[in-house]
This record gives C-alpha cells, structure tokens and sequence, in this order.
C-alpha cells in the first residue's frame, strides 16, 4: 500500500507536470473544486463536500493575505487525501495540530507551496527571513525542512 508521503510526492509530480503549476488556487480550479470566499469567523478554511461537490471555503478575512494560499493549499490537501472529510483550518492551530488527516494535509500544503527549487533559492536566509519574504508560517517552512522530500 502507498503510504502518505509517496502520495504526496506523486499527487504534486502529477500538478506540476500535467497542470504546468504548484498554485493551489490554479490546482483546484482545475479539479473543478470551487473556492469561496465568506465569513468564517475564528476558522481560516474550511473544506466540504457537498451534493457529490467538492468546496473549499476560506475565511474573507484572509481573502487578500498571504495566508490565503496556506489555507487554500492546506484545504486542497484535504480535498485530494481526505475527499469524503468535511475539515476545518483554524486560525493559528492547525499547523500545530497532530491528527493524522490534518498532518497530512499540512504535509501536502508545505511541499506544493515550498518546492525545492525555492529552499535553494533561499538557502542563505534564516527561517525568519523565509517567513518575511514568502509570508508563509514559520511551521510550514518548519514541516517542509523537518522531512524533506526528493521530487
């Protein structure tokens, strides 16, 4: 059996090459997964399934952040490992959560956004200049350097 982070390898090898993008945004479309923007509240993103529909939901807070591609990697994580799931980003918490699915979509949103191209880009800053150029939390840079991946 697969295990998650061949299929993660395979998932964004597949984006990549056959969608000519690591854009999560692009990505969904693509998948016919729609994007809505709405009030959530304290959640960043949201993704559901509806009517056979898969939907991701980001909070209109974070609409014209850079935290919106996070959310939106992260939720299409979900969409593409956890397709029957109905999982919810939280501002501030998911990154730090330890369930399985909500690591694993973690997983999926560091190595679509972080490709290895841009660790040698930026292999002369500290995380904390990563963070500042890119705008990305300090754990996703932390969870895409904890187990790289060889694409």
């Amino acid at each position: 059996m697969e295990n998650i982070e061949h299929k993660i390898r395979r998932l964004i090898r597949y984006y990549d090459r056959m969608m000519g993008t690591r854009d999560p945004v692009s990505i969904a479309r693509q998948l016919n997964i729609g994007i809505a923007i709405v009030p959530l509240g304290e959640i960043a993103g949201n993704y559901k399934l509806l009517k056979r529909k898969r939907w991701i939901f980001v909070n209109e807070d974070i609409a014209d952040s850079q935290l919106f591609r996070v959310v939106v990697a992260h939720e299409l994580g979900h969409a593409v490992l956890h397709r029957k799931e109905n999982c919810a980003f939280i501002k501030h918490k998911t990154l730090l959560l330890t369930s399985g699915i909500e690591r694993e979509a973690n997983q999926f949103a560091a190595y679509l956004l972080i490709s290895d191209d841009m660790l040698e880009e930026y292999a002369g800053c500290t995380e904390e200049q990563f963070c500042n150029c890119t705008g990305y939390p300090k754990e996703l840079i932390e969870l895409r350097l904890k187990q790289p991946m060889a694409f």
